[in-house]
């Protein structure tokens, strides 16, 4: 009984909430339909708008860069023209025609090619009143027009009828399209023959060609004459009647070209009045343009420009969908943004009802979580505990292992460095006694005070190692270089007698200072110096050369011998502890001198080949 009630007084307050959401999903699905033809409508009225947009900018663009392209064309075919007139009444193409002996045709052939290349003709030549051509600017090629006849050329037939001529056509000889200008050259009121110029109009292609839009011009006769795309040259526009088609040919006009249709097809057009066709190109794709026509002033051509349509239309569309859909979007998401806030205000009012109720029941259940959550930490505890002691003892294990393995690196390098002292005091301890048989107590009191002296430096040695597991490393102070150097070399002088000189010392004339302590450094060059004297133990040109240069921060101190090299396997580990390829070496003389120079900013450098090995030293400046 007491569980049905309970049902009921939760089943309550869920009544008004059920028919809010029944309300809400209606609103929703209304909004979503009004939102869904709200799309259609926008991307149809963009894609119109799109399109005339695209058409207008198009049109703009196409008519600007056709009448350019005029203008270009225009300016290219009035260079020429002059020039068959004035050569017309030139004495040399006069005499040669008239004499035509061969000093007067070779000046001519000679004047002719110089103006060829003055002024960018192709080709100019000279025919007599038959035809032939007795002088042309490329007499001296294989390709010659000498001897040629042209007089089935209707700019020849037309020079000679009419006075002047021009035809564009496919060169006989040289197989090369081209316009031809030809001019008769009258004597006495006699033709005695024509002067022809050729104009090649390749590099205008290759300028329409950087483009990348189809142009061509067409002739009297609807045949392509020059074109950005070869594959189309000497194509139709349109079908040719059979018997202009045979005239062609007959003619020679175009050699033996196919003169077949241009594949252009027509399209619905974007807009009205607009020419739109659908074009195969030459790497097999089709696309679709507008085409604009201008006529070439001072001649019979028509210039077509075809403006490819879908990138410009693909483009126009898409930002004006862009556009109208994004300021679409945005008002529906204010309006939904709205109408969230009201439903949510309405079901934050039906949801503060059933809140009160369900935390009465959360707090029944939270008490027994808390109760079982207590319990549990409480083991938990129990368990960090134990985890945390445990946790203790492996690190007093690893500071142990930690410190023996320290420990064993600080005897071994004590071991080290302590070493070469005691090679020299034994070999002076020799010398003293040796000294002493003699009888010359000067010389032994001498070597006694440098053993003295080196059992001093195996005391600081000492000393500072036990510093530096005690306190660490000492402040740096400014020490002359040059006693550095020196004093490294007189601590190997004895133990490398007769071959000490083998060290050649460059320093500059001014007193160096860098920032260390004197006796640290000398142990880092000590080291190097002893490398580098027992790399060279079987040398007989042995060289150990040490040179001192400034740099930015300091000093760069090189040493360098003309040994046999580091083994690369060596080199790529030189700076780690234990490895040497001397029989006798720990393989640690290098790693405390890098250690050393590392505690006073210095750093160490190798270089190493088949014609030594070079330590780079840098130092800071004191």
């Amino acid at each position: 009984m007491t569980d049905s009630i309970a049902t009921r007084q939760n089943q309550e307050p869920l009544a008004p909430l059920a028919g809010l959401k029944r309300r809400v999903k209606r609103a929703w699905s209304i909004f979503a339909v009004l939102f869904i033809v709200g799309v259609v409508l926008v991307v149809a009225g963009a894609n119109r708008y799109g399109r005339e947009a695209a058409v207008t900018e198009l049109l703009n663009q196409g008519r600007t860069e056709i009448n350019l392209k005029a203008a270009l064309l225009r300016s290219v075919l009035e260079r020429p023209r002059a020039l068959p007139l004035v050569l017309s009444q030139d004495r040399d193409v006069s005499d040669g025609l008239t004499s035509g002996a061969a000093s007067d045709i070779d000046r001519l052939n000679r004047k002719l090619q110089a103006l060829v290349v003055g002024t960018k003709a192709s080709v100019i030549y000279v025919t007599n009143d038959r035809g032939v051509a007795i002088a042309s600017s490329n007499w001296d090629e294989k390709t010659s027009f000498v001897g040629s006849d042209y007089s089935f050329r209707a700019y020849f037939q037309d020079a000679i009828a009419k006075g002047t001529g021009e035809q564009f056509a496919l060169g006989s000889v040289s197989n090369r399209p081209g316009l031809y200008i030809s001019n008769r050259v009258d004597v006495a009121g006699r033709a005695l023959g024509v002067v022809v110029v050729k104009m090649e109009f390749e590099q205008l292609e290759n300028d329409w060609r950087d483009s990348g839009k189809p142009s061509f011009i067409t002739g009297p006769q609807n045949v392509i004459l020059i074109t950005n795309l070869p594959s189309w040259r000497f194509m139709t526009i349109g079908s040719l009647e059979p018997g202009t088609a045979a005239a062609i040919r007959e003619s020679l006009q175009f050699g033996g070209a196919a003169l077949q249709p241009l594949p252009l097809r027509p399209e619905t057009p974007l807009a009205e009045g607009l020419t739109q066709l659908r074009a195969v190109l030459p790497g097999g794709g089709e696309a679709s343009f507008l085409e604009l026509r201008t006529d070439v002033a001072t001649t019979n051509w028509v210039l077509h420009y075809l403006v490819p349509v879908q990138p410009m239309l693909n483009d126009s569309i898409g930002r004006a969908m862009f556009v109208s859909l994004a300021v679409f979007i945005g008002l529906s998401v204010l309006t939904s943004i709205v109408m969230w806030r009201r439903q949510a205000n309405l079901f934050g009012q039906a949801r503060a009802a059933l809140a009160r109720a369900e935390l009465e029941r959360r707090v029944r259940e939270r008490t027994k979580d808390l109760s079982r959550a207590r319990d549990l930490l409480q083991a938990e505890v129990s368990e960090h505990r134990n985890t945390e002691q445990r946790l203790k003892g492996v690190q007093q294990e690893l500071v142990a292992a930690n410190r023996l393995a320290i420990l064993g690196q600080v005897a071994a390098g004590v071991a080290h460095e302590i070493n070469q002292p005691l090679a020299t005091i034994r070999a002076y301890a020799e010398n003293a006694a040796t000294f002493l048989e003699r009888k010359k107590i000067d010389t032994a009191r001498e070597n006694v005070g440098l053993i003295v002296d080196l059992t001093q430096r195996i005391a600081t040695i000492t000393d500072e190692l036990r510093a530096f597991a005690r306190k660490g490393r000492g402040a740096p102070e400014p020490v002359p270089l040059r006693n550095v150097l020196e004093g490294a070399v007189i601590l190997l002088k004895t133990r490398f007698a007769g071959r000490i000189e083998a060290i050649s010392i460059d320093l500059p004339a001014e007193d160096m200072k860098v920032l260390g302590n004197r006796i640290r450094l000398e142990q880092v060059f000590i080291n190097l110096f002893q490398n580098a004297l027992e790399a060279l133990q079987d040398k007989v040109d042995a060289r150990v050369e040490v040179s001192v240069a400034k740099s930015a921060t300091g000093v760069i101190v090189t040493v360098a011998d003309n040994g046999s090299g580091i083994p690369a396997e060596i080199r790529d580990v030189l700076f780690t502890p234990f490895n040497t390829s001397k029989e006798q070496g720990l393989g640690l003389g290098l790693v405390i001198s890098k250690e050393i120079l590392a505690d006073y900013g210095g750093t160490i450098a190798v270089e190493s080949d088949g014609n030594g090995t070079r330590f780079a030293i840098g130092l800071k400046g004191a």
